[in-house]
């Protein structure tokens, strides 16, 4: 099995979570192929091959981010320890696109390709979630789904993860093996 997990991320706590899915896949499927790469490094050479294709991104103004909300979110990280890249001050170098645009580009997958979306997100009714939104965008593109999207749960908008989240993503990641 080929596994490739996509993420979009700007304080880290995305990017945190699909290693940790990765990480449940390795540990279920030993045998497995299983990358980890931020959206901008997911070209069509990299995921065309995926028998299962991952995808998850921060939730920004209730759904997938957007251009502005990436900006503002940026903007909001110079400000914050947690930056871009876990250890640095500032918004780092510019992510590249977003989810929303790597969509656009995605391309058919082989027969029977399996797909599965996540996000992170806070622990408020009105906060929403991008998962579904990814979930869908799979669907379109004519990945199956594995499993229901899934969120996961940041104390504030910089992070950090909800205590025991990553390891919920572990399990999750073994799951969708």
């Amino acid at each position: 099995m080929q596994a490739v997990i996509v993420y979009e991320s700007v304080y880290g706590n995305t990017r945190t979570v699909a290693e940790a899915i990765a990480e449940g896949l390795r540990g279920a499927r030993p045998d497995a192929v299983v990358r980890c790469v931020p959206v901008a490094g997911a070209g069509p050479e990299v995921t065309g091959s995926a028998d299962l294709l991952v995808a998850g991104g921060p939730t920004h103004v209730y759904g997938m981010s957007s251009g502005p909300s990436r900006r503002m979110a940026r903007i909001a990280a110079a400000g914050t320890p947690a930056g871009n890249e876990p250890g640095t001050r500032g918004p780092g170098p510019d992510p590249g696109p977003g989810l929303r645009t790597w969509f656009r580009s995605l391309p058919k997958p082989r027969p029977g390709a399996r797909g599965a979306a996540f996000d992170t997100r806070a622990d408020m009714l009105i906060s929403g979630g991008a998962a579904h939104g990814i979930a869908r965008r799979l669907t379109h593109h004519h990945y199956d789904l594995v499993a229901a999207p899934e969120g996961f749960v940041v104390e504030s908008t910089g992070g950090p993860l909800r205590t025991g989240e990553r390891e919920r993503a572990v399990a999750w990641g073994a799951s969708l093996a």
